[in-house]
């Protein structure tokens, strides 16, 4: 390959890293987070199941791991490390957001069409 690998300067050193080591690092944390991920799916500790902001914090973990999960391989493989300050805000704050912003919509449908499902219709006051 033409760019088999990177220059990266830290602390006044030079140094070269590969390609090869970077995949390798992304694929042991990304399946470090998935393996934590799956390891409380299975097993949902009864820790875990108290409630912050009406949801069990095991899914807040859930949702701040798939959160981590995108942004590390947007800032990899979209190689967002090597460009500005700028863009690489604007690129992974807008998705992050936009993330967070679809994760609300789908809890307050998903908490009403529940709602309907246990107790019938449902009106909504003050709309």
């Amino acid at each position: 390959m033409a760019h088999d690998h990177k220059l990266e300067i830290l602390r006044g050193t030079v140094k070269f890293k590969s390609n090869t080591q970077k995949i390798w690092g992304v694929l042991i944390l990304l399946s470090i987070v998935t393996a934590v991920e799956v390891v409380l799916g299975i097993y949902k500790p009864e820790v875990l199941m108290g409630k912050i902001i009406g949801m069990k914090i095991l899914n807040w973990i859930f949702i701040i791991l798939t959160l981590v999960k995108a942004y590390y391989i947007t800032w990899d493989f979209m190689h967002m490390r090597d460009e500005t300050k700028g863009l690489r805000r604007a690129v992974v704050w807008t998705a992050i957001f936009l993330i967070c912003y679809l994760i609300f919509i789908l809890l307050q449908e998903g908490g009403y069409v529940e709602g309907v499902y246990s107790n019938g219709f449902i009106k909504q006051h003050g709309f």
